[in-house]
């Protein structure tokens, strides 16, 4: 690691610490430099459609003829469903095991609207979200679902034209490095963008007093979220040693991604840093940019183990009951519905409707955790693109070789 990363690393971690810090003494006075963080977050946002159809053409054309595509592409889909599987197994066995719903009082029962409008949202609807009729629009709304099957469908097309190819691939190489170099120069603004956001959002939820409070009332669930999520962390670095011989150097490399992610509670914002540092950490190309945007958007880990364990915490606190068998429904619905959260802040809570309706439990109950998600959205997102990571990495020895 290079002493200007070191210098950057460190300068986020003290970013970080100070919003914390600031945001829990000034408390609401502190919403007043919220919107440098959201300015940082804008920036970032705005990299992620052109790097992702940059990144996934570049990507998929330079592995070759399509038919290679195929044992890549199934690599990636297994690592996926196998690790995020792994995430709700986990939540569940936590949850199982402290009990934080039971005995506690419900807090509240209100649910905003954005959500409460989307009660009936099923899988079907995520099947649907796959094709967009209007691209466009998709990648003006940041739906990267739609936006990444098109690149793959179009990067496939485009390696079947033969030598017509090769002026439209060499564009979307050189977008591709013209992007990561963008990447670089806002990075140097992330230390005061990662302050500003931690503490506007503390300042936001009524600085220290306020966050005391809410903790202590559901401070068993945010425990049992907590310990689930560093959990699945290590099983994942774990997976990267066995599968890839990588340690901890690559996970000391992700560092700036993962703080980043932490900050921004959005793993599609901090995908520009996290293809950045994987590149770094020496992970080939073409598994960074084939991997890293498709995980950012359904490689969701610690958002499938959030969901079980708050789905769980609901049930306790109604005191309903969820025998094996409802438990195995919210370990389907949950590993599924996590597909189709979007890379953005707080995205979970609706995806978490499909598992709530899945087990008849009330969708009130999401009231109950909304004063404390935020806070936990952080811990969730950094595990989320640490999963992403590491799937890059466990993915690499499965590419085809150069030239062949």
């Amino acid at each position: 690691m290079s002493f200007s990363e070191n210098k950057l690393i460190i300068a986020i971690l003290i970013g970080a610490i100070a919003g914390i810090i600031c945001g829990w003494l000034f408390g609401p006075a502190m919403v007043s430099v919220a919107w440098i963080g959201d300015l940082f977050l804008d920036t970032l946002k705005m990299m992620i459609i052109p790097l992702i159809i940059a990144a996934v053409i570049s990507g998929v054309t330079s592995l070759g003829d399509i038919r290679k595509l195929g044992k890549v592409g199934g690599a990636t889909l297994l690592y996926y469903a196998t690790t995020t599987a792994c995430a709700v197994l986990i939540g569940l066995f936590v949850v199982n095991l402290i009990q934080p719903g039971n005995g506690i009082e419900q807090l509240s029962n209100i649910v905003p609207e954005a959500i409460a409008d989307k009660a009936e949202t099923g899988f079907v609807d995520i099947i649907k979200s796959l094709i967009s009729p209007n691209i466009i629009s998709a990648a003006a709304n940041t739906q990267l679902l739609p936006v990444i099957v098109f690149c793959l469908l179009f990067a496939a097309a485009l390696t079947t034209i033969g030598e017509k190819n090769v002026t439209i691939i060499r564009f979307f190489d050189g977008l591709n490095e013209v992007m990561m170099k963008l990447v670089i120069w806002v990075m140097a603004f992330a230390p005061i963008g990662i302050f500003a956001l931690i503490a506007g959002q503390i300042g936001k939820a009524g600085g220290g007093v306020a966050i005391k409070n809410e903790l202590l009332a559901v401070g068993s669930y945010c425990f049992t979220v907590i310990l689930g999520l560093t959990l699945h962390f290590i099983l994942l670095f774990i997976i990267l040693i066995i599968f890839s011989k990588r340690g901890k150097e690559y996970l000391l490399k992700l560092l700036r991604a993962l703080f980043t992610a932490f900050g921004t509670a959005s793993s599609s914002a901090t995908l520009p840093l996290t293809m950045e540092c994987a590149i770094e950490a020496g992970v080939d190309k073409r598994s960074v940019k084939f991997v890293l945007p498709i995980g950012a958007t359904i490689n969701m880990d610690g958002t499938a183990l959030y969901e079980s364990v708050a789905v769980m915490y609901i049930a306790q606190a109604y005191n309903m009951p969820m025998g094996l068998g409802d438990q195995a429904i919210i370990f389907i619905t949950a590993t599924l519905a996590a597909i189709g959260a979007a890379g953005i802040p707080q995205a979970g809570l609706v995806t978490m409707l499909i598992v709530l309706n899945a087990v008849n439990l009330p969708v009130e109950g999401i009231g109950m955790i909304l004063a404390v998600d935020w806070f936990l959205d952080r811990f969730r997102t950094t595990v989320n693109v640490w999963g992403d990571s590491v799937g890059a990495a466990v993915i690499e020895p499965y590419l085809p070789k150069e030239n062949s």
